[in-house]
């Protein structure tokens, strides 16, 4: 019996582990052994261009000088190998990243949801949340979701949707004019400024 549990659990674990989604770390540059053509354009820690030399010799300058040869540039003929210390350039790769990445503007779209029955009370209090997430830069969804009959009536939820945009017609300019998809309406509002 405890034969047949190992088995039972060696499955599940197997199982378990073929679901894990791999994640894609993008492309690896090939260092030092690991580049496998017989002639590369070699450039050396100082800058220097060396031409096309064997990879052999290559690597015997970048043992010399105790740093690493980078393919930099694998596709190009033959390929672009470089001399430097290759702990330090990926580790300024990944900085030069997340500075791309941080200034990225990301544009958020905030989402209000309203049905072809909301009270003016409440869409006067949605406008005034979208009013100040619009001074804020933010671009702002209205959606009018429809249920079972209402969907008849799509001029209903036309009507609250172009009231809307004219009320936030001082901060907001109509990106998306309603839209009717599948059982919702759709607005989409741009700040102006």
């Amino acid at each position: 019996m405890a034969v047949l549990n190992n088995w039972r659990t060696l499955a599940i674990r197997k199982r378990r582990s073929s679901n894990r989604t791999r994640v894609d770390k993008g492309p690896e540059f090939r260092i030092n052994r690991r580049i496998r053509v017989r002639e590369v354009r070699l450039i050396d820690h100082e800058g220097t261009n060396h031409g096309v030399v064997p990879t052999n010799q290559a690597l015997q300058m970048a043992e010399e000088a105790e740093l690493d040869l980078v393919e930099v540039a694998p596709n190009a003929s033959p390929p672009v190998c470089r001399i430097m210390d290759y702990g330090k350039f990926a580790y300024e790769k990944t900085k030069r990243e997340r500075e791309a990445r941080k200034q990225q503007k990301q544009i958020e779209i905030k989402t209000l949801r309203l049905t072809p029955r909301t009270s003016d009370f409440h869409r006067d209090v949605y406008v005034s949340k979208a009013k100040k997430w619009l001074e804020e830069g933010k671009k702002v969804k209205f959606q009018v979701r429809f249920k079972a009959r209402e969907i008849t009536y799509p001029e209903i939820g036309q009507k609250t949707l172009l009231e809307v945009a004219e009320i936030l017609s001082d901060v907001a300019e109509v990106e998306q004019a309603p839209k009717l998809e599948g059982w919702s309406m759709t607005l989409l509002l741009n700040p102006t400024g």
